[in-house]
This record gives C-alpha cells, structure tokens and sequence, in this order.
C-alpha cells in the first residue's frame, strides 16, 4: 500500500512506535544473551570449585591413585535430583576410575592439555539411560601426579550440571530486566500517542473550520495558536480566498449595477406595452405587444429578484442590523399587502395564527375555512418575536406567497400561517396547488432552477428565501400538503 494512502498520525506512529518495538526486541535479545553469559559465569564458579574440590580428594600414592570419596560426600554432590552433580575422574584422559561414565569429553584433547586450567563447554547426555538427552555444562581440569617427574602422568577431572537451573536464571535475568524496559516502552508508546494526537490537533481545527464553512463564506481563517507551519498553510488559504473573494465581489458588483441600470427602462418598456396593449385594436399586433408586455415583466421580475438576491450576500447583510420584532405581524402585512394581487388571480389568500386580526387578515379569513383548524383557548397570545433583519425577512415571504400564487393556480387557496414553539418559530405558507415532486424538493432550492415551466417565473425565488433564512440561522423545508398541495415550513430561533 502506497504511503500517501495512510494517514498523517498513521504514518507519524508507525515511524515513531516501529523503532521502540525494533529496540525493544533487540534489547531482549541482547538482555538474554546477557543473562546467559552472567548464568554460565555463576554456574562455571561453582563447577570450577566442585572440580578443585573433587581434584583434592584424588591423592597419588607412589604410581597410583588414593581415592578418598566417601559415600556421604556422594550424596551431597546428588542430593538434588534436578540440579545435582556429575563427576568423572580419567587417567589417563579417557580411561575411567571414577563417576559416570556418560560425561561429554572436551571438544578437543589436545596433545599437551594446559594442566591446571579449567576448559567450560556445553554438551548433552544421557538421562538414565533413556533415549531423550539434556543439556549439561561441564567443567575439565587436566592434572598431573606421580613421584617420578619424569614418569608422571595425566589425570582427567570432570564436573557437570544440568543446564535446566542455568537456563532458569538466564529467563529470570531477562524477565527482571525486560519487564521495566516493557513497561518503560509501553509508557513512551502513550506519550508517543498522545503527543502525536496534541499535535495534529491543529490540523483537525483547520480542517473543522474549512468543513463547516458555507460556499459563500470567504472569511479569512484564524489559527493563530497554530504551530509555524500550519499558520503559513493558513495564510496561504487566507491569500487564496482574498483573491477569490474580490473575483466573486467585483461579479456581484457587476449583477448589482446591471440590475439596477436594467430596472428603470424595463418599467419603462413595461408601462409603455402596457399602454400600447390597451389602445391597440386586436389583430395580430396585439398579440405582439402581448409578447412584449411578457417580456418586459418576466425581465423586471428577474431584475428584482437578482437585486434581492444581492441584499442576501454576506457583505450587504454587515451593513444591515438585526432587530428584534414580531414574526406574526410581519406576516400579517405581507399578507394584507398581497391580498388584491391574490383576488386579481381568484385566490383565496389568508393569514391563519393564533392571534389574527380580522382587519387584516386577508382574503378569506373573514369566516372559519373548512378543513382549518379551529382556534383554541390553549394558542399563545404573546407575540413570536425573533431577531433578524425584517426587510429581508419580509422579502423571503414576499417570494413564497407569490410563488404560490403563480403556481397554484386560479381558484387556488393559500394559506400563511406563524406558530411559536419553545425554542422556534415557524412560518408556514400552505396552497392546495399542483405541488412539487419529492424527487424536485431539494433541486428548488438551486438558482435558476424550475421545476415546471409554467408561469413566468425565473428560478430564483425559493434559492433567495433559503439563502435568508439560512443567514438568519433557520432552515427551510418542503412537504406534501394534505388532501393535496404543496407546504414551505421555515423555522427560525427565537428571541432570547
């Protein structure tokens, strides 16, 4: 696998945790070695002086040999079972006299052995006679006896101990010397955690302040308790969306003029056809200036909306600030202002909330609707206030009644209706129109996106009031109505 496929920390621990466990091995390696050479150094004192001490009990006596090796001196050498003693004495080397017989020779004989020094070597042998053998270390001392120095001869001694006891000490060395150095290991694997963790936070914040962030929003980014390297890495950032950020303002500066250049002689254009279309005869030039009266309001409209569209952008909304107002009353004189469009195009537009007025309520809320909620005793009558910017707010309600008017069509009913809840308010614009599709719902929300292609509508009206209620920390949603229609429910934090 490609080392650009793991992550940083990934990598980071690998190449700091690896070498501690290579050097942890090779440690108890060498630990065990080294316990082994200090078991055989205590093990060959102790056969150097059994041999010393077995050599003294074998006395010359004229050409001969006086063993005196009682049998209790016996015993004490295999007392023991697991770790006892076993001797042999040869003179010449190799001709038996004394002990077992099964004890390895010396690896070499040399012709002149060095007389007085002990040769250590490891070997195997015999256990009783079985077949299985076991590891033993031995100890060798060449001696020299007889009374004629010319006709002296050479005396083998030989002391073994199994190697099972050594063995044992070595394992103990090693663990008392490697448990420390375990835990030792396993502490600086921890610190080695969490110092890599405590590290590589500041990567997590960016990438946290990178994620959360809007398309739209070219903020620059604030890591100044970053390391040095990170806050170049964020700098660099910052340059990118500067840059970005004047392309994008000096477009939106460019919409804003045109739309602003374009408005004054579309509404002339508009009044003009207008005039033109009632003093026209009809005939097919009539239908032209129908056409072009069309143009002209779908070209207004446009106009309007993109302006609209501007005063939602993020530097247009800090120089607007937000106030504290009643969400219900607002929606009352959006409603009352929209009621002679609505009855121009035969629909039944009302405002539905727990303390409508009358006055002002709409087309038809005059008497109880069938199918509505009746009002109830247990309705607040506090006001649902929020804070926002109420143009703005006003503008997104404007775009959601008149996309129900266009669509719903004629003899439709359309409802605007404010709920407070204890941590929300709601503002829901209901019609018994066509609808939209499920599968459309989130496509709606996009600029210059249309879901039917009726009407003179442009695509731009449900993405102008999701980008004011999202810069008012809300959300909007979609959902079918019942017996049929379509129902936009926007849900804003209340006041504090």
């Amino acid at each position: 696998m490609s080392p650009s496929r793991f992550s940083l920390k990934r990598q980071l621990l690998l190449w700091l945790l690896l070498p501690q466990v290579v050097l942890w091995l090779a440690g108890a390696v060498f630990s065990y070695r080294l316990a082994g050479r200090y078991a055989n150094e205590a093990v060959d004192a102790t056969l150097l002086q059994a041999t010393r001490s077995l050599a003294r009990q074998v006395k010359p006596m004229g050409n001969g040999l006086l063993i005196d090796f009682p049998r209790a001196a016996q015993d004490v050498l295999e007392a023991d079972p697991s770790d006892k003693l076993l001797y042999t004495v040869s003179s010449p080397p190799g001709q038996f006299i004394l002990g077992n017989r099964n004890l390895p020779s010396p690896p070499a004989m040399p012709a002149s052995p060095p007389l007085g020094q002990a040769q250590f070597y490891d070997g195997e042998i015999e256990a009783d006679g079985a077949r299985a053998v076991s590891p033993v270390r031995v100890a060798a001392l060449y001696l020299q006896f007889g009374e004629n120095p010319r006709a002296q001869q050479t005396m083998l001694v030989q002391v073994a101990r199994s190697s099972a006891n050594r063995e044992l000490l070595a394992r103990r060395l090693l663990i008392d010397t490697m448990l420390p150095l375990s835990v030792l290991i396993v502490l600086m694997s921890m610190i080695v955690w969490a110092g890599v963790g405590a590290g590589l936070a500041p990567i997590a914040r960016l990438r946290r302040l990178v994620e959360g962030r809007k398309p739209n929003d070219l903020r620059p980014i604030e890591l100044d308790a970053a390391p040095q390297e990170l806050r170049s890495l964020a700098q660099a950032i910052n340059d990118l969306l500067e840059a970005v950020s004047h392309n994008v303002e000096g477009q939106r500066r460019f919409i804003s003029d045109a739309a602003h250049q374009l408005r004054t002689p579309l509404a002339g254009l508009k009044s003009q056809s207008e005039l033109a279309l009632a003093e026209a005869p009809p005939g097919p030039l009539t239908m032209r200036l129908a056409r072009v009266h069309e143009g002209a309001s779908r070209s207004a409209h446009l106009v309007n909306q993109l302006l609209a569209l501007a005063r939602t952008e993020p530097e247009s909304l800090q120089r607007q600030t937000p106030v504290r107002f009643d969400l219900g009353r607002l929606a009352r004189e959006v409603t009352a202002e929209l009621v002679p469009r609505a009855l121009q195009q035969n629909v039944d537009l009302g405002y539905d909330g727990p303390d409508s007025d009358p006055d002002c309520a709409g087309a038809s809320q005059l008497e109880e609707r069938p199918g509505d909620a009746p009002p109830t005793d247990d309705a607040p009558e506090r006001p649902v206030e929020i804070v926002g910017i109420p143009l703005l707010l006003r503008e997104a309600l404007v775009n959601l009644v008149d996309n129900a008017l266009r669509y719903a069509g004629r003899g439709a009913r359309v409802t605007v209706q404010v709920h407070g809840a204890s941590d929300h308010a709601e503002l829901v614009v209901t019609d018994n129109g066509p609808g939209v599709p499920e599968a459309l719902r989130e496509q709606v929300f996009e600029r210059f996106f249309r879901a039917t292609h009726e009407g003179n509508g442009c695509g731009l009206g449900l993405a102008i009031v999701k980008e004011i209620v999202e810069r008012h920390g809300g959300r909007i949603a979609l959902s079918a109505a019942r017996p049929r229609g379509l129902r936009v429910s926007i849900r804003l934090p209340l006041a504090a």
